[in-house]
């Protein structure tokens, strides 16, 4: 049998009544060639789908993770190209036929993998935003790089890139549990140029439910073993590395309001400050100024937890 020119990976966990839309989309491609595979990261309740041409499920015996289920799914895949798909995500119709299209018409340096832009929904699916990404050759440090205004590294989930080179780099980092998008991204733009194009190819719903991203600590051990892993990188751009790490603390905050992990959400902040005063202090300094004299959350932070920022 020819293999196809693209497979779609979806881990999932646990997701019973979220998954079935996510195939569904998968399997709606305007592409014909193509191939779904859906690893199942040990779901208590094992993934049950209707059978399709085009579909297999992987079950894992452990649970190892999304880092785990997708290396898994890569590893099993039959076709050239490789994109992912979370399971609570959907793919616009034309996702893969204008990201195999621009690949095919691209002049930058190979090998290339492309990125489209994200489409922001609520859990009735009513827009709330959209991303549009930036392009960087081959050779760029992906999320450090300054682009254009209204440009976002944020779209780092539609990617779509040569099997071979995924697999070469060692897929994603399996001892990461959060944040394995960018620390990927930072490995596989120094060998490979990343094409950003502003069709919309995916849908991403935020919703009520249990995510990942949502784990203020989780958040924090992940970022402090990217910080250590690519450190070298983040010294060459102190001013975005500060940016970065500015972002990091203020969502890590948000999510901790909303939680009611206050004390967690200050010392993952803490945590990330300090990062940054050591591999860009004078940057760092100017951004924590900022939150310091005009972030609204932080007049909600007690007299004794302002002193202990203020320590940094």
């Amino acid at each position: 049998m020819k293999p196809p020119i693209l497979s779609i990976i979806i881990p999932t966990y646990s997701r019973p009544q979220l998954l079935p839309r996510a195939v569904e989309s998968a399997l709606a491609q305007t592409v014909a060639d193509i191939e779904v595979i859906v690893v199942d990261d040990a779901s208590p309740e094992p993934v049950q789908l209707p059978e399709h041409e085009k579909l297999r499920v992987i079950r894992l015996p452990v649970n190892g993770g999304g880092s785990v289920a997708r290396n898994t799914g890569a590893k099993a895949a039959r076709g050239l190209w490789i994109t992912f798909l979370d399971d609570d995500d959907t793919l616009l119709p034309t996702m893969a036929e204008v990201s195999l299209a621009a690949l095919v018409e691209t002049d930058l340096p190979k090998p290339v993998a492309v990125i489209s832009g994200i489409k922001v929904v609520d859990e009735n699916g009513e827009f709330i935003k959209k991303r549009i990404p930036p392009t960087l050759p081959k050779g760029s440090h992906f999320q450090m790089e300054k682009i254009a205004k209204g440009k976002s590294f944020l779209c780092k989930q539609t990617m779509v890139v040569e099997r071979d080179v995924l697999l070469s780099i060692g897929g994603f980092d399996e001892s990461f549990r959060s944040r394995v998008h960018s620390e990927l991204f930072l490995r596989l733009n120094s060998v490979c140029s990343i094409l950003g194009i502003p069709d919309i190819t995916y849908q991403l719903y935020k919703h009520g439910g249990s995510q990942v991203t949502k784990d203020v600590i989780l958040r924090q051990v992940s970022f402090n073993k990217l910080m250590e892993k690519h450190q070298s990188i983040f010294k060459q751009h102190p001013q975005e590395l500060a940016k970065f790490i500015f972002e990091h603390a203020r969502r890590c905050y948000e999510l901790g309001h909303e939680s009611g992990q206050t004390d967690e959400a200050l010392f993952t902040i803490l945590g990330a400050l300090s990062w940054g005063m050591r591999l860009a202090p004078e940057q760092t300094l100017s951004r924590l100024t900022d939150l310091l004299e005009h972030q609204e959350s932080w007049t909600n932070l007690s007299k004794p937890k302002r002193e202990l920022v203020k320590q940094i």
